[in-house]
C-alpha cells in the first residue's frame, strides 16, 4: 500500500490538494479542543465549554451540506475561499471577545462553524478528475482517511503547544490563519478551478433522497457522538492526572490509533460488500471504547486511547466507498458533506451531552457514553443492512421513479472491492 500511496502522491496536483485540504481543515479539526481549552482558561465551566463546542459543531453541520450544494452548483473557488475567510474572522471575534458576553460568544462560534468550507467533501469530489483510474481513486480514499488522522494526531498537540507557549487565545487565532492559507492553496490549483459537478436532477432533498446514504448517516451520527464524548470526558480525567499536557496526549493518542488502524486497513484489498464490512468495523470500534472506563494512570490511559481509535479510520474509509456508491448524480460534494455534517452533529451532541454527565457523575460516566453510542451505531447498521447492500443508483432510481421513470443513471466507478 505504501507503493500505492506514493503512486498517488506522484500524480500531478495530488500532493498539493491533499496537504492543502488537511491544512485548511485544521481549524475545524481542532475547534472542539481549542474552544474547550479557551473557555477553561477564561474561567468557564465544563458545561459552558461543551455547549460552545456543541454550537460550533451544530452550525458546522448545517453549513457543510449547504456550502457543499453551492460548490456542486457554482464550483469550488467561489465558495471555499470566501467561507474560509468569514469563518476565521468569526473565530477571531470569539478569541478577542471571550466569554464575558455570552450572546456574542455563541454568535461568533456559530458563524465560525456555519462558514467552515467543505474542503473534505471537495477533495473527494476532485480525486476522480485527478487520478481517473478506479483503483487509484479507491486507494486515495484509504490514504485520505489515514492522512486526516495525522491531522487529528498533530492538531491537538499544536493546540496545546500554542496554549503553552502563548495562550489559548493565540491557539485559536494561529490555527485559523493557517486554515485560510490551506484553503487558498486548494482553490487556486488547476483541478479545483476546472472541476465542475455532473448535471443534477432538480430535487429539494438533493443527496438525501438516497435511502442508502440516509442509512449510513444514521449510523455515523452515533459514531460522532462517541468521538465527541471522549473529547469532553478526557478533560476532568486530565485535570486529575497532569493537566493540559495529558489532555493533549489523550487527544493525539486517539488520532494516532486511527492512523495506525487506517494504515493497516489500507494495506490490502478487501473482497465482499463494504456495507457488511462496515458493520464489523463499527462493532470492533464500539468494543474498543469500553476499556476507557477503567481510567488507569496517564501512560496506560494514553495506550487505551490509542486502542479506542484503531478502528475509526477504517470505518471512515469504508464509509467513503458507500457514499460514492449511494450519492445521486450531480450531488457528490453535497453527499460527502452530509457525511461530514452528520459526524459533526454527532460529535457536537456528544460534547454537549457529556458535559452535564461529567459534572453529575465524573469522568467514569463520561467514558461510558462512547461505548453506548458505538453500540447504537451498530444496531442502525444491522437494521439497514439490506439498504446499504443495494446498488446506490438503483435505490435512488427506485425512490424517484414515480416522478421520472425514464431518469438517466450517472456512470460511476464500481466500489465493491476496495475501501
Amino acid at each position: 500500500m505504501a507503493a500505492g500511496y506514493l503512486e498517488i502522491l506522484r500524480a500531478r496536483h495530488a500532493a498539493r490538494l491533499l496537504v492543502g485540504t488537511l491544512v485548511g481543515r485544521l481549524p475545524n479539526a481542532t475547534a472542539a479542543i481549542a474552544i474547550v481549552l479557551f473557555v477553561r482558561a477564561e474561567g468557564g465551566t465544563y458545561s459552558l465549554a461543551g455547549a460552545l463546542a456543541a454550537v460550533y459543531g451544530v452550525a458546522n453541520a448545517v453549513g457543510q451540506p449547504l456550502l457543499g450544494r453551492l460548490v456542486d452548483l457554482h464550483g469550488q473557488p467561489r465558495v471555499q475561499l470566501p467561507s474560509a475567510i468569514v469563518s476565521a474572522l468569526a473565530m477571531a471575534v470569539f478569541a478577542f471577545a471571550g466569554t464575558g458576553t455570552l450572546p456574542l460568544a455563541y454568535a461568533a462560534v456559530a458563524a465560525a462553524g456555519l462558514f467552515t468550507p467543505p474542503l473534505e467533501g471537495g477533495l473527494r469530489a476532485l480525486w476522480p478528475s485527478v487520478l481517473r483510474k478506479e483503483e487509484q481513486v479507491h486507494t486515495a480514499y484509504a490514504m485520505d482517511a489515514v492522512a486526516q488522522e495525522v491531522m487529528f494526531t498533530v492538531g491537538p498537540l499544536l493546540v496545546t503547544l500554542c496554549t503553552a507557549l502563548w495562550s489559548a487565545q493565540a491557539a485559536l487565532l494561529v490555527l485559523n490563519v493557517i486554515g485560510v492559507l490551506g484553503a487558498l492553496s486548494v482553490v487556486v490549483s488547476p483541478p479545483s478551478r476546472a472541476w465542475r459537478s455532473a448535471p443534477r436532477e432538480a430535487h429539494w432533498l438533493g443527496a438525501l433522497r438516497s435511502p442508502g446514504l440516509l442509512a449510513l448517516l444514521g449510523a455515523f451520527l452515533f459514531v460522532g457522538i462517541a468521538l465527541g464524548s471522549i473529547t469532553v470526558a478526557s478533560v476532568p480525567y486530565a485535570d486529575d492526572h497532569g493537566g493540559d499536557a495529558v489532555y493533549g496526549w489523550l487527544m493525539a493518542a486517539l488520532g494516532l490509533g486511527a492512523l495506525l488502524g487506517g494504515t493497516v486497513y489500507g494495506a490490502r484489498q478487501w473482497a465482499g460488500e463494504p456495507g457488511r464490512r462496515l458493520t464489523v468495523l463499527v462493532a470492533l470500534l464500539a468494543v474498543c471504547y469500553l476499556p476507557l472506563m477503567l481510567m488507569p494512570g496517564a501512560v496506560a490511559m494514553v495506550l487505551l486511547t490509542v486502542l479506542s481509535g484503531v478502528f475509526l479510520a477504517p470505518c471512515i474509509a469504508c464509509a467513503f466507498v458507500l457514499v460514492d456508491r449511494h450519492a445521486p448524480r450531480g450531488t457528490v460534494t453535497e453527499a460527502f458533506s452530509w457525511l461530514v455534517t452528520t459526524f459533526t452533529v454527532g460529535a457536537s451532541v456528544g460534547t454537549g451531552l457529556t458535559g452535564p454527565v461529567v459534572e453529575a457523575g465524573g469522568a467514569l460516566w463520561g467514558f461510558a457514553v462512547p461505548g453506548a453510542a458505538g453500540g447504537v451505531s451498530l444496531l442502525v447498521l444491522l437494521a439497514t443492512r439490506r439498504v446499504l447492500a443495494a446498488s446506490g443508483q438503483t435505490a435512488v432510481v427506485a425512490a424517484s421513479s414515480e416522478n421520472d421513470p425514464n431518469r438517466a443513471v450517472e456512470p460511476r466507478f464500481s466500489t465493491g472491492d476496495r475501501a
